[in-house]
């Protein structure tokens, strides 16, 4: 009898035993990791994070000191690998274990690497996202939109395109499903007529319309305070407000002056349809979708608008027979219009073009 009870009861020591071990965590398991700056070519490395390899030394430099680790210890990724684990991912888009898989790191890692290093380039808003801030900073900007289709004082185009993202799973979930029925943040741009961001919003939702974004935005704040001067225009779709600063087009036309304006100012305005192509084909993450909390989303978006515009000024253009983006992705909204309150000042600009453009 005390003999069977022995066996029960280490029968039960072995259960409990494997029932602990089967519940410890897994052991860290550090493998050997690639370095696609010494595997890949300066071609397949362009294609594969979006950037050349000098591009690449000139953002390590930037933001180096802000994604080192200060400790050497548990393999502490290096600052080269961070970023380019969170470059691959703004080329992919694709689920971060497959990041992992890719670069030989986990993927809890690539989360935290995402995260950190999208904020480090988020930080060079104010180096490479502005606001032309000097009266000859606005006449050079005038005078390339000016050139486009002799749209006079524009010193900005602006809209908002759509980033998919993935549900929010929470009480807020339903204010981010857009009109198309997908979940989204509603991403407000200034542009010039070079193609350069100069105003990012990315932190609304994508129920909101176009235009509560702007009345909300610190840009439209400092138009109505004349920060940018005096008779000075932005260009925008039938989603805006016509007013005093914010040309946007005309429902119906009648007169040859209202076709003159109606012309210029598609052809004008045009640039910033160009950019959400440009900017969301250079990172397709953008269009096929950010799989990451919303805080880091935010980030992520604000960190390829500050590499499109790095990009830009170091000349540094996608290889031309790269695999296209599927058009679904890169489609645009429709503006709903909405009541106009600057006809004013819209009806004499359309005079005035009809006497540049007779």
């Amino acid at each position: 009898m005390s003999d069977s009870s022995e066996i029960r009861t280490s029968d039960s020591d072995d259960e409990f035993i494997m029932d602990m071990l089967y519940h410890l965590p897994r052991p860290r398991l550090f493998r050997g990791r690639s370095n696609p700056l010494e595997e890949f070519d300066e071609f397949d490395f362009k294609c594969r994070f979006r950037l050349s390899k000098e591009s690449f030394g000139v953002l390590m430099h930037l933001i180096v000191q802000d994604v080192k680790h200060e400790t050497k210890r548990n393999v502490a990724l290096s600052p080269e690998v961070q970023v380019l684990i969170t470059l691959r991912y703004y080329a992919t888009g694709t689920f971060q274990a497959v990041i992992g898989d890719h670069i030989r790191v986990n993927k809890s890692t690539v989360c935290r690497t995402i995260k950190r290093v999208s904020t480090a380039i988020a930080r060079l808003y104010p180096q490479f996202i502005n606001m032309p801030r000097t009266a000859h900073e606005r006449s050079i900007v005038q005078t390339g939109f000016y050139k486009t289709r002799n749209f006079p004082r524009v010193i900005g185009a602006i809209d908002c395109t759509h980033i998919r993202i993935q549900s929010p799973n929470s009480d807020i979930g339903e204010r981010f499903r857009n009109r198309k029925g997908y979940f989204s943040f509603n991403v407000q741009v200034i542009c010039n007529s070079n193609m350069e961001i100069m105003n990012i919003v990315s932190r609304w939702p994508g129920s909101v319309h176009d235009s509560t974004i702007f009345d909300n935005s610190l840009v439209r704040a400092k138009f109505e305070n004349h920060e940018y001067g005096n008779n000075v225009f932005l260009i925008g779709d039938g989603g805006y407000p016509c007013r005093n600063y914010l040309m946007t087009p005309l429902l119906n036309t009648s007169t040859q002056a209202e076709e003159n304006y109606q012309r210029a100012h598609i052809a004008t305005r045009n640039v910033i349809e160009r950019i959400f192509g440009v900017w969301k084909r250079r990172f397709p993450v953008l269009a096929v979708g950010i799989l990451t909390q919303l805080s880091t989303s935010m980030k992520t978006i604000v960190a390829t608008a500050v590499l499109y515009n790095m990009l830009l000024q170091q000349r540094d253009e996608m290889p031309h027979n790269e695999e296209p983006i599927r058009p679904e992705f890169l489609h645009e909204f429709n503006a709903n219009p909405i009541r106009q309150t600057g006809n004013l000042v819209r009806h004499n600009l359309l005079e005035r073009l009809a006497i540049l453009l007779a």
